[in-house]
């Protein structure tokens, strides 16, 4: 199994400092898992955040941290209120040989044809789901194809999903992932459509009606 390689240093600089740390292109982190204590570390931002932007919650990636390699998992990203770029990255050491949970991204693909042919509306429900694997079994997304939904109420749920032997489903099995519903068309009542044209004939009357009594005034 090739691991994409993304390399780090330790970091000596902990606290407030670390801010100038990022003016320098240094992105923060920090590794921990089951046998080892919490190791600060630092890594090139620009390289860095190109492996990170790809990566999802369960990608297996290889840290090399000096002559150390280490199989980790990205646990959690923070990133600039404003620009939105990751300002430090927390990684989990796991063993190839453990069991591990993960929450894995769920992707609809395809079209279904009780929208294109029915008039239908797609609803989505879950992004993700909570599944647990040897790290080397872990999907880094699941594809669902919504082609199976060919009449309205047609529905996928998580109990539906292909996951394969070697992966446990943890998420509520009752959980919904898409579905069609009828599509609402708005119209407006016919009521307040009579009440407009109405209205709109009868000021013309009330006009009138007016000009005439001021006539009469003044005779």
């Amino acid at each position: 199994m090739d691991l994409v390689e993304i390399k780090a240093d330790v970091r000596e600089v902990t606290g407030k400092k670390v801010k100038a740390l990022r003016r320098e292109g240094i992105l923060p982190a920090v590794i921990y898992g089951q046998g080892m204590e919490p190791l600060p570390l630092s890594l090139d931002a620009r390289e860095a955040s190109k492996i990170l932007e790809e990566a999802s919650s369960s990608t297996i990636l290889n840290l090399k941290v000096g002559k150390d390699a280490h199989s980790v998992l990205v646990r959690e990203t923070q990133r600039d209120v404003i620009m939105r770029h990751i300002t430090h990255v927390d990684f989990l050491k796991v063993a190839m040989d453990e069991l591990i949970t993960a929450v894995v991204r769920v992707d609809l693909i395809g079209d279904a044809p009780a929208v294109s042919n029915l008039g239908g509306l797609l609803v989505s429900g879950l992004n993700e789901i909570e599944i647990e694997s040897l790290p080397g079994d872990l999907p880094e997304k699941i594809e669902v194809d919504i082609s199976v939904l060919e009449e309205i109420e047609d529905s996928i749920n998580v109990r539906d999903l292909i996951l394969g032997d070697k992966v446990t489903l943890l998420s509520d099995p009752d959980e919904l992932i898409a579905r069609v519903i009828y599509a609402e068309v708005e119209e407006e009542p016919e009521e307040e459509l009579e009440e407009l044209d109405v209205l709109e004939t009868a000021e013309p009357e009330v006009i009138e009606k007016g000009k005439v009594e001021e006539d009469d005034i003044e005779e």
